[in-house]
């Protein structure tokens, strides 16, 4: 797993693809908001947009 972060680092270094890290960031939020929000008392706030 470390690996693949440290080349996806080396790539926006390398390509100076900085416009890349907020996209990245943003969909792993939304990944771990889904996650964690589909176990707990807010799960029914988050129906309608899945």
């Amino acid at each position: 797993m470390w690996a693949l972060f440290k080349e996806f680092v080396e790539f926006l270094r390398r390509e100076k693809k900085w416009w890349l890290w907020p996209l990245a960031l943003m969909l792993l939020l939304l990944a771990a908001l889904l996650v964690f929000a589909s176990s707990s008392g807010v799960a029914w706030a988050l129906y309608p947009f899945m």
